[in-house]
């Protein structure tokens, strides 16, 4: 029997654990691939505080290292399914059951990515889902943002301070997004709008060098030399075998508030896979410390 089982490797994962062994309680992390989550992709991380550089390769490892150095068993396997029993838990994984006094959701949330065939080759090579973790490296160079949300236009706002020229690309010719941003970024002299228009192909040598975009009205197409390529059409969380165990929103991510606490006493959501306006790494670090103590105050008043 485990106090606490979280569900998730990524940063709010592993900061459940730390808080949660050091607060005396026999914790396992179950991770289905690999530990570290979305920053492991990232080749710099500058915005950490404390911190003043360090590869998101390095952050994640560290902080995998001092979650088992503490005690925190990490296994690899993947959950199917939750089931609550009284006042504790059953974990389901393809090898085995697990019982539990609590459970910490920490499954994160994939960028959803535009589908392009050689796109994943060029991730952390001049493609990048996150503006405000890699746009200073872009500073005095020529980037693209693709999107049509409040998201995508926050990122072109945030790039055009960093950058030489940012082009905006959209599917439509109207945005979803907040509209005074729009107007914001339509009046930046470096900002240049590229609507109805969707990216075909990424050109580079290793590194990204250009976009192919197509004009979904006309059909006709044409290269955009760009070093840098934001990608900002939305998150895919993976919430899905739990939809029983809590309540999701529209878009699949655990409803819970800065408590941590889901729809189901002694479940608790940490990080990206919950609902949350700001996802970023010290959100989802400190979500992790408030999930974790969450758990064992859970565990306590239930002894």
């Amino acid at each position: 029997m485990y106090d606490i089982v979280i569900i998730g490797a990524g940063t709010a994962g592993l900061s459940a654990a730390i808080y949660g062994v050091r607060a005396g309680k026999k914790v396992l992390v179950l991770e289905g691939e690999n530990y570290g989550g979305q920053i492991i992709n990232s080749p710099e991380v500058e915005n950490y505080p404390g911190i003043a550089k360090i590869s998101g390769f390095e952050f994640a490892t560290g902080l995998y290292e001092q979650a088992q150095n503490l005690g925190a068993a990490i296994e690899f396997e993947a959950v199917t399914k939750i089931e609550k029993e009284g006042k504790d838990f059953v974990v389901y994984t393809e090898e085995r059951e697990i019982p539990c006094h609590s459970v910490v959701l920490a499954t994160g949330a994939k960028n959803r990515p535009l589908g392009v065939e050689n796109e994943e080759s060029f991730v952390g090579a001049g493609v990048s889902y996150c503006a405000t973790c890699d746009g200073a490296f872009f500073r005095g160079q020529v980037t693209a943002v693709v999107g049509g949300g409040s998201t995508a236009l926050e990122d072109a706002e945030f790039l055009s301070a960093y950058c030489e020229k940012v082009y905006l690309i959209h599917r439509r010719d109207e945005f979803r997004g907040e509209q005074w941003l729009v107007e914001s970024l339509r009046k930046k002299e470096n900002v240049e709008f590229v609507l109805n228009a969707v990216v075909t192909d990424i050109i580079g040598d290793g590194s990204v060098q250009g976009i192919r975009v197509k004009d979904t009205k006309t059909g006709e197409s044409r290269e955009i030399s760009v070093a840098g390529l934001f990608v900002a059409i939305g998150q895919m969380p993976d919430n899905k075998s739990f939809e029983s165990l809590v309540e999701l929103d529209e878009g699949g991510y655990i409803r819970a508030q800065e408590d941590c606490k889901t729809t189901n006493d002694g479940v608790f959501a940490a990080g990206d896979c919950r609902t949350k306006i700001v996802r970023q790494l010290t959100t989802a670090a400190a979500d992790g410390a408030v999930a974790g103590l969450a758990a064992c105050e859970y565990i306590n008043r239930n002894e």
